[in-house]
């Protein structure tokens, strides 16, 4: 038709644009039946007659429901372009359906640039051509490949079709003797039907032949008595004939014939008698084999029974040996029972013996610290008096002139020092006492107090000698003594005491021995703890430390001179807490489980009077420090963190980590590098440390998360493309997690605060968290023995994917349960109901349904929503998320899946909107699958399962409950 409508010599170059669209119009049928437009589509799109709208207008429209309607609208959005379009038409069906340009041209194809119109570069032609030679002969490769696999495969079935034509000729066969055997059979069963009515006939006939056996035996009785009987007259007529005959000899009797006859008869009738019928005698035979037989059968039945009686007295007498052995043992146990109990009663009572005494040696020793603190009380008594004494006595007969004086150093002579208990509880009331310009009676100092204070001191010792002795009870109780503390703080007013008293000092020579003694300071002993108190001003430069929240905070280094030196604070004991007041607050800070860095910024926060608890643990602050020093480790710390931001590599072994990665902190505080963790990535499947570096601590992490979000914040506002680009940036690396404790860090657990909610902080505390976003979380390890459960997101596709997926082996879907009033209310009371089906409805998913799939040793499909997550954990269970990311062009892979269960495109990708941010708030890890990873729903099966068989092995991280 084209040959005919279109001269051969006319180029098509050289048409008019009416001309070429009549000749396109005239074969308008042709080509929208051999035409794909998704092959010309990238020619008509390098050639600018179509642009990205007209291709998803094209190719996704809901109106065009076939190829031909789509190509026809294609050929009308070309009619749009004029010439241009048709022109590229053209040079699209040269490149990729030469067949169907001939026909429509007239002309044959060439690839030369002449006879391209000029629409595209001739850079971009050539390209785009070559772009086409190598798809079409992937095509052809692949049209090859195909072809060798259907041939294949086409062998393959006619092996198939031969071996079912074998197999159809066997069972054929089979039919046939299967017939010919039923056949046979029916007639064996009338055979037998046959046989048993022969059978029962013989049973007849037997039954009948032995009642007339028994009859017979009847007649044979009778005969046989009838033969006796005649056997009897026969001897009594032998015996009278003989004697006739006798008598006869002697005398001719004339009647002789006549007997003759008679006894002729009467032998006649023996010899029937005698001779008796054959068959009878057969009978008779048999019938006493039969009983013989009988006989025999009884007993050898006889014997049996013997010997089975013999074995059961046999059997009934080890039985009765074993109850006799039982019984012995029964009674030895019963005695060892009784000698054990007795063996308790008497460790009992000695146990009570041993309680009392302890609680009197306990009461003993309450009444000797009771009495040593009278004593203590009287002697301080005794001393005061000693001292006004001296005083006296120096003003009266030892005053020297006062260039003696002048010339007698400051520090020749030490007056009476008195060292009290510091009580933890009174430490306030003991500091307002300690000012310069007066002398507490409490005093610590090195040098005696002035006479004013001595007497005032006399008088409030006196005043609170009641009252003393009962707190002197409660301290000894509680208290150890150590050597007392030189407060460095009282320097001043020491100094000034003695130059206020040097007039009336003596020599040294001159004071008596006992005076330079003094009370030494105290610390509270709680089991193997020690609770120090003392002056604690800048205790980082008083002592030093080590170790971390694995093996402890140890006293590593202890500055000579110091206060805690003084109180005999010494290397190797454990920090277990440490208390101060600050800003008029107490506060309470437990060390046991800290890491360094916070020890360290503990310690750094106190000031003033502290109570330090020490635990001596020698042996392992020696085993960790032979550890650092063979650099097996660099730390006490040991903990692992899930990231919650993405940070590139940097300087100095910055370490690069993506959000959601799982790091072990070794080390909080590295030495030389400041604001930083030692830090390595985790092996996912075993607890090994993989590349180790350094990371930001938690507060620089925080500031960099806090500078990242306001940078994606701003840019995200330019345009509404980028908006959209920064989005899906911010998901991929930043997980916006927040905290409810707020004012330090959320990692740390060692700040308590007794007096007041929280402390306030100043220029050294840690900084307070306006915002608690957290750029780190703690994760604990978890290794699920069983097959985890799957759950599938986004929720509308995982409705459809579940049943697919629990098809196959190795999963089964969760079933719902149905549940009573009364069942449903007790286990929404435990928190075991996951879901319901239907609102108010008594069936639901339980968690015994998802135990009970669980027990089997294979994946529960889970079909339920995010809910379910949180109370799966509560019970220790811990399922594999997937969530299958979705875009518009996966979402189109799916539509036909979605309309069967009455589902949309936009439902589906607004679910994954709405369910993607809360998977950021799950306390575990999940899986996510790129949109572009898979093409149709079978691909995605089949990606869903090797993702499967993947977490299942991996470790599952868990974080706490941050509220």
């Amino acid at each position: 038709m084209a040959e005919e409508c279109v001269p051969k010599d006319l180029d098509p170059k050289e048409m008019g644009e009416e001309e070429l669209w009549e000749l396109i119009n005239d074969n308008r049928h042709r080509i929208s039946l051999g035409v794909r437009p998704c092959i010309l589509i990238p020619y008509l799109r390098q050639a600018r007659v179509l642009n990205e709208m007209d291709e998803d207008e094209i190719l996704s429209c809901h109106n065009l429901t076939n190829r031909c309607m789509r190509t026809s609208h294609m050929l009308d959005l070309l009619r749009t372009q004029g010439k241009n379009g048709g022109m590229a038409l053209l040079e699209s069906l040269m490149i990729h359906y030469p067949a169907l340009y001939t026909q429509v041209t007239g002309h044959k194809p060439s690839t030369e640039p002449s006879r391209f119109s000029g629409l595209i570069k001739y850079s971009e032609l050539t390209e785009y051509l070559v772009r086409a030679v190598t798809g079409m002969q992937k095509e052809l490769q692949e049209a090859r490949n195909e072809a060798s696999k259907l041939r294949a495969h086409g062998a393959s079935l006619e092996a198939d079709i031969s071996q079912m034509m074998e197999q159809e000729m066997k069972s054929r066969t089979l039919r046939t003797d299967n017939e010919r055997i039923q056949r046979h059979l029916c007639s064996l069963q009338r055979e037998v039907t046959k046989l048993k009515d022969e059978k029962c006939d013989l049973y007849i006939r037997y039954t009948a032949a032995i009642e007339e056996k028994s009859a017979v035996n009847g007649r044979l009785h009778e005969l046989n008595l009838q033969v006796y009987q005649l056997q009897t007259e026969l001897q009594n007529a032998q015996a009278e004939n003989e004697f006739q005959r006798q008598r006869s000899l002697k005398s001719v009797c004339p009647e002789s014939p006549q007997l003759q006859d008679e006894v002729r008869s009467l032998r006649c009738q023996l010899v029937k008698a005698e001779k008796l019928d054959p068959a009878r005698q057969d009978i008779l035979a048999q019938d006493l084999a039969e009983a013989i037989d009988s006989q025999v059968e009884l007993a050898e039945q006889l014997r049996s029974y013997r010997e089975e009686n013999e074995q059961l007295l046999r059997d009934k007498k080890k039985l009765l040996d074993q109850n006799e052995s039982l019984s012995l043992q029964v009674q030895q146990l019963t005695l060892d029972c009784k000698m054990h109990q007795e063996k308790n009663t008497v460790i009992q009572n000695q146990m009570k013996a041993l309680q009392a005494e302890r609680d009197q040696a306990y009461q003993s020793r309450d009444e000797a610290q009771a009495m040593i603190a009278r004593v203590l009380a009287e002697k301080d008594t005794l001393r005061c008096q000693l001292v006004e004494l001296q005083e006296k006595e120096t003003e009266g007969g030892w005053d020297s002139p006062s260039s003696s004086s002048d010339e007698c150093p400051v520090s020749c002579r030490r007056r009476l020092c008195r060292m009290d208990a510091i009580n933890p509880s009174m430490v306030s009331c003991n500091s307002e006492c300690e000012d310069g310009a007066t002398c507490s009676v409490r005093s610590r100092n090195a040098e005696p107090p002035s006479p004013e204070s001595l007497r005032r001191r006399k008088e409030i010792l006196y005043a609170e000698s009641s009252s003393e002795a009962a707190e002197t009870d409660s301290l000894l109780d509680d208290f150890v003594l150590l050597p007392s503390v030189v407060n460095e703080g009282m320097q001043t007013f020491r100094l000034s005491s003695r130059r206020r008293s040097s007039s009336h000092s003596l020599s040294r020579s001159s004071v008596p021995p006992f005076l330079m003694r003094s009370r030494p300071k105290a610390i509270r002993v709680s089991g193997r703890v020690l609770s120090i108190s003392f002056q604690g001003e800048a205790l980082l430069s008083q002592l030093a430390v080590v170790g971390g929240n694995k093996t402890g905070v140890f006293v590593h280094q202890v500055t000579e001179g110091s206060a805690a030196h003084t109180v005999g604070i010494s290397p190797g004991a454990q920090i277990v807490e440490v208390k101060y007041e600050k800003n008029q607050k107490a506060l309470r800070m437990v060390l046991e489980d800290s890491t360094l860095e916070e020890a360290m910024w503990a310690l750094g926060q106190v000031a003033g009077i502290c109570h330090l608890s020490l635990r001596p643990r020698q042996d392992d602050y020696e085993a960790l420090l032979q550890q650092l020093q063979s650099s097996e480790t660099s730390s006490g710390d040991s903990f692992y963190v899930r990231v919650n931001m993405s940070l590139a590599a940097g300087p100095g072994g910055t370490l690069a980590v993506s959000c959601n990665d799982i790091l072990h902190v070794t080390n909080t505080r590295p030495a030389g590098i400041d604001d930083s963790w030692c830090a390595s990535h985790v092996h996912p499947c075993q607890l090994l440390d993989l590349q180790s570096g350094t990371v930001p601590n938690y507060y620089r992490a925080q500031r960099l998360l806090i500078r990242a979000i306001e940078d994606m914040s701003f840019q995200a506002k330019k345009s509404e493309k980028g908006e959209r680009v920064m989005t899906q940036n911010t998901q991929k690396t930043v997980r916006i997690v927040s905290t409810g404790r707020q004012g330090r860090n959320p990692l740390w657990v060692s700040v308590e605060e007794e007096k007041s909610a929280s402390a306030e902080s100043d220029a050294t505390s840690a900084p307070k968290s306006c915002v608690t976003l957290m750029p780190y979380t703690l994760v604990t390890p978890r290794y699920p023995p069983v097959c985890r459960p799957v759950l599938l997101l986004p929720s509308v596709l995982g409705r459809i994917l579940d049943k697919k997926l629990a098809s196959w082996q190795g999963f089964q879907l969760c079933e719902p349960e149905v549940l009573s009033s009364s069942e449903h209310a007790a286990q929404l009371q435990r928190s075991e109901i996951l879901e319901e089906v239907e609102q108010g409805g008594s069936r639901c998913y339980t968690l015994q349904s998802v135990e009970k799939v669980m027990k089997k040793g294979i994946h529960c499909v889970l079909p339920l929503g995010l809910d379910c997550v949180r109370r799966l954990q509560r019970s220790e269970i811990f399922p594999i998320i997937i969530f299958i990311g979705q875009s518009a062009r996966s979402a189109r892979k799916l539509r036909s899946k979605l309309h069967r269960h009455s589902q949309t495109e936009e439902q589906l990708l607004a679910c994954s909107r709405s369910e993607e941010p809360l998977l950021d708030k799950l306390p575990c890890l999940y899986h996510s699958v790129d949109p572009e990873s898979w093409c149709d729903q079978t691909s995605l099966l089949t990606s869903l399962r090797t993702i499967i068989w993947e977490e299942q092995k991996k470790i599952v991280w868990v974080e706490p409950d941050l509220w």
